[in-house]
This record gives C-alpha cells, sequence and structure tokens, in this order.
C-alpha cells in the first residue's frame, strides 16, 4: 500500500487532503504541531473507516530536528513513502510597518522552512524508491501579492521557487513536484469576516464564490495520481479566476 504523509493535516484543508488521498486507496501520515490540534476531531476516523492505515504524529516542522524524526518513523511504521504533501502554515497579518520581526521570522520558519525540511528528508526515501509525488501548497498571495501579508506571500512566494528546483533535481529520480496556489477558501477565518468584506473579496472573483476545501483536495489528488506522471514544476491556481 502506498503512503501520503500530509503536514498540518489536523483540520482545514490539510484534513480534506488526507481524506481525499485516503479514498485515493492512500495510507495516511497525519501531521500537526500538538494534540491539541486533534482534539474534538474525527478526522482519523473518518480515514480508518475507509480501510487504510492512519497514524498521528505530532511534531513542529519548521524544525529541522522533528522533521528528521517523523520522516525516520513514518518510514519505519509504515515501509514507504510515496506522497509528501507540504500543507502546514500559518498566518500572523499586518501592514509593513507595523510588522514585527518575529511575526515575520515565525510564519517564514512555519511556511517556508517545513517545506525545506520536510523535502530534504522524505525526498531522501523517495530517491532510494527513484518515484513519489510532492505537492506544495502555495497560494495567491505567492503568486501576486497580498496588502497587510508580507510575510505570507513571501513565504508562499518561496514554495514557487523550491517547487521548481525540487522538481530539477529531483526528477531524473522519478520524482515530481507541483504546487497548487489556493485562492479565497471558504474557512472559518473567511466566515468570520464582515459581509462588506465578504462582497468586496467575491467582486474580485470571476466565479462569484469562494473555493471548498473539497476543490483543493481534488486537484492535490490529480497531482498525486498515475494521470499527473508527467506533470511537474507546475504551479496550479484553484482561485475561481481570481487573477482574470
Amino acid at each position: 500500500m502506498a503512503t501520503a504523509i500530509i503536514t498540518g493535516s489536523a483540520r482545514g484543508i490539510g484534513a480534506a487532503i488526507a481524506l481525499r488521498l485516503a479514498k485515493d486507496g492512500y495510507d495516511i501520515a497525519l501531521n500537526d504541531i500538538s494534540e491539541a490540534m486533534f482534539e474534538n476531531n474525527d478526522i482519523m476516523d473518518k480515514i480508518t473507516a475507509l480501510g487504510v492505515k492512519c497514524e498521528k504524529y505530532i511534531a513542529d516542522v519548521s524544525k529541522h530536528e522533528a522533521c528528521e524524526a517523523m520522516v525516520k518513523q513514518i518510514k519505519a511504521d509504515f515501509g514507504s513513502i510515496d506522497v509528501l504533501v507540504n500543507n502546514a502554515g500559518i498566518t500572523r497579518d499586518g501592514l509593513l510597518a507595523r510588522m514585527s520581526e518575529d511575526n515575520y521570522d515565525l510564519v517564514i520558519a512555519v511556511n517556508q522552512k517545513s517545506v525545506f525540511n520536510m523535502t530534504k528528508f522524505a525526498g531522501a526515501v523517495m530517491m532510494k524508491q527513484r518515484s513519489g509525488k510532492i505537492i506544495n501548497l502555495s497560494s495567491v498571495a505567492g503568486l501576486y501579492g497580498n496588502a497587510g501579508q508580507m510575510n505570507y506571500s513571501a513565504s508562499k512566494a518561496a514554495i514557487i521557487g523550491m517547487t521548481k528546483t525540487t522538481a530539477k533535481e529531483l526528477g531524473s529520480r522519478g520524482i515530481t513536484c507541483n504546487a497548487v496556489a489556493p485562492g479565497f477558501i471558504q474557512t472559518p477565518m473567511t466566515d468570520a469576516l464582515s459581509d462588506e468584506a465578504k462582497q468586496a473579496i467575491l467582486g474580485m472573483i470571476a466565479m462569484k464564490r469562494y473555493g471548498q476545501v473539497d476543490e483543493i483536495a481534488g486537484v492535490v489528488s490529480f497531482l498525486a495520481s498515475k494521470d499527473a506522471s508527467y506533470v511537474t514544476g507546475q504551479v496550479i491556481e484553484i482561485s475561481g479566476g481570481l487573477s482574470m
């Protein structure tokens, strides 16, 4: 059975991706930063109900040694690592003039360095297997920038460069690496916006609606599949026509 690791997968987009890949037949290694992220959460039950193996791993993926230990344990527990989805991410928004150095550094560490850490260690396993799929979560903020998100935009833009470099370095070993760039996706965070803010956002989107987490998961499923075996180094925007 093939195995997929999804970082930051206790809830939200990460959980939706984990559930979709489980439906595709993958054994699932869930990851998040604390046990508390899995409280009042049935993602493991939903996945195991599909008849696949599922384990959770508590690790801060911004930490190099934590990623090394986690990947080693997942390889021992599952036998292979066939898909890596670098989904873990945070925001600490604020205008540039008011943004603290700590908030800049934290977002870069969690969003960007985690991709380096996990790709390095999981990629080493894939290189020995001479096969693997790596999918990175970027953002439209990384493509176009976004006021109040200097740190987040920088981290997500860097992920695009990292994706293309990984594709070039690992392609000869049968490993693909692609990124998806979600736009405005319906989450508790967007639900909390004022009606005025919601209307302003919808006015920029060609499809005049927010995306759903399952729509992100569907594209990730394609990139992890055999149908995408000759697709690498690409960035797929999933934004309902935000950029047009």
